[in-house]
């Protein structure tokens, strides 16, 4: 595959273009509009989404699946892979924009700013998905993470933002710095930047003697520190409780889902292309150490979010633990595993932003972020309390809701490679997971609120969520997205 040079790499670099062109545009038309409390500047974002994800399709009507296109002398790759990553976090965007058009927390005086953020942070995004050089997967990650900084905390009136975002910051900060001595020690060692050719290089030199494996082990261990932090991983994970509980609340969606698919995309890309080889494996078994990661992950999430009465700090941790879930289809190198990832992802996007876009809807209503604001729900709203209840159920893995089918494609992947002991750990979790989510169904059903006022929503409120809802119950029997799923492979 020859790679394409700068100019005529342009033609294929349109989806992105475009996010930034619109990013300027929102940001100029905040400026001319003079209603502070006009959503104009939202619905131009999503128009932008819209333009970005036709454009997606075209230029990748141009590239044969069977030979991706490496573009820019060989910095980010044209693949299936990237264009499915692309388009999950398009949704994951336009989700969280439909999401803060209905927030009563932002302040009306920095829509501009705060939309032309979101179409940043996906142009950032994007890269980390279609990333294949070392020196552009860093500036990816650097470009993800700034703006996210800035994003959570957005709510400047809030003490719980600003910390928020401090927090997030000085984690994010040693993070980098941590990932980028990792990407050097690699870059030393295999002399190139370009990660289709780490593998080969790194094989070579092991060979050879010329590095020892305790070298390798310890630059993926630094680069695992900066993309862990990324997906949330433990024992990097500690920002994300008090970073989601600070952040506005489509943020806090947003970076649950959109910032945790576009760190799986770049962490499977870069272990699965740079490092997956027999050679390379016969000297580091790297996939014991994601898979004792994998166990640490979801066990840390699920335990921590024992205790939790803030709804948003309670699936913070969950996300930490789906972040587990995940990293058992990495343990396995294969494509099984990937495919399992990719359909787990799929399901996540509508389960989770589900369950946040239901927070949004009674932190609207009640002002509280509370498991007690919860309480007689089912009577107040009951369609809103029945639609919450599918997401929990589902992100425990109860049948028939898509997130036992995801699970069980995880499982069954872990099972069929003889990781037996992964897969009773991540039942074991899947278990205790019940328990947390149980409570917010038992508040809601079983216990009575001292306002027994109904909570009125507009129709639009029940269409955005009957979004959320139908795939979340039917996306498991449709092959479609199994088929999809197995065909995404990384090359």
């Amino acid at each position: 595959m020859e790679p394409i040079k700068n100019i005529e790499s342009l033609a294929y670099f349109t989806p992105e273009i475009l996010l930034v062109v619109f990013a300027a545009a929102v940001i100029i038309l905040d400026l001319l509009v003079k209603d502070q409390e006009s959503d104009w500047v939202a619905y131009l974002s999503l128009i932008g989404l819209g333009c970005s994800l036709i454009a997606i399709f075209i230029t990748n009507s141009l590239v044969n699946t069977n030979e991706p296109i490496s573009l820019f002398l060989g910095m980010i790759r044209l693949d299936e892979f990237a264009v499915f990553f692309k388009i999950l976090l398009l949704l994951a965007t336009a989700a969280t924009i439909l999401f803060s058009i209905r927030s009563e927390e932002l302040d009306v005086r920095l829509k501009g700013e705060y939309y032309a953020l979101l179409l940043a942070i996906t142009f950032g995004m994007f890269l980390m998905a279609s990333s294949t050089n070392l020196l552009m997967i860093f500036i990816s990650l650097e470009t993800v993470s700034l703006t996210s900084y800035i994003l959570a905390g957005f709510l400047t009136h809030s003490p719980r933002s600003s910390e928020a975002a401090f927090k997030y910051i000085t984690y994010g900060a040693v993070a980098s710095g941590t990932m980028l001595f990792g990407l050097s020690l690699i870059f030393g060692m295999a002399g190139t930047g370009d990660i289709t050719q780490i593998s080969s290089q790194i094989a070579s030199v092991l060979a050879s003697g010329g590095v020892s494996a305790l070298g390798v082990l310890i630059a993926i261990t630094f680069i695992l520190a900066g993309i862990g932090y990324k997906i949330a991983s433990a024992p990097f994970h500690m920002w994300s409780p008090d970073v989601y509980e600070g952040a506005p609340i489509p943020i806090t969606a947003f970076l649950s889902v959109a910032s945790k698919a576009a760190g799986f995309a770049l962490f499977l890309r870069f272990f699965r292309t740079g490092f997956d080889t027999p050679e390379i494996l016969q000297s580091i078994d790297w996939g014991l150490l994601l898979a004792i990661v994998s166990a640490l992950t979801m066990t840390v999430g699920n335990l921590a979010a024992l205790p939790q009465r803030n709804v948003k700090r309670l699936l913070a941790y969950s996300s930490i633990a789906h972040g587990g879930y995940l990293l058992m289809g990495a343990v396995l190198l294969t494509s099984e595993g990937l495919s399992a990832i990719v359909f787990y992802l799929i399901v996540y996007l509508f389960m989770n932003l589900g369950a946040f876009y239901v927070v949004v809807l009674i932190a609207n209503e009640s002002g509280s972020e509370m498991i007690e604001s919860y309480r007689g729900l089912s009577s107040r709203a009951p369609l809103v309390a029945g639609a919450m209840a599918i997401f929990l159920f589902s992100l425990t893995g109860i049948p028939p809701f898509a997130g036992f089918f995801g699970k069980w494609l995880l499982f069954n992947a872990v099972i069929s490679k003889g990781l037996y002991w992964l897969a009773f750990i991540g039942l074991l979790n899947s278990v205790v997971s019940l328990y947390y989510y149980a409570r917010i169904i038992k508040a809601m059903y079983l216990e009575s609120a001292e306002d027994t006022d109904t909570f009125s929503f507009t129709k639009s409120t029940f269409a955005l969520l009957s979004v959320f809802v139908v795939p979340t119950i039917f996306i498991g029997f449709l092959n479609i997205f199994y088929s999809l799923s197995a065909k995404i492979t990384l090359q």
